[in-house]
């Protein structure tokens, strides 16, 4: 069977962790994307204030399958 995938950039952002980041990004488009298949994580990077990290963020690319 051929399949073909369409491929959204997302950032997801948490003041825990980069899981809960990757967490976040994909909880949130599954609310508005359908048929969310795989994801790929290509960045990650974060916030520092006063010396301490504040902020995680992370680039997430999520696919779903175009019908």
């Amino acid at each position: 069977m051929d399949r073909v995938y369409k491929k959204l950039e997302l950032v997801g952002v948490s003041d825990k962790s980069f899981e809960d980041a990757i967490r976040n990004a994909i909880e949130k488009a599954t609310k508005t994307v359908h048929g969310l298949a795989w994801f790929e994580v290509t960045e990650h990077h974060g916030k520092i204030m006063d010396g301490k990290v504040t902020e995680f963020q992370a680039v997430v690319k999520v696919a779903f399958k175009v019908d």
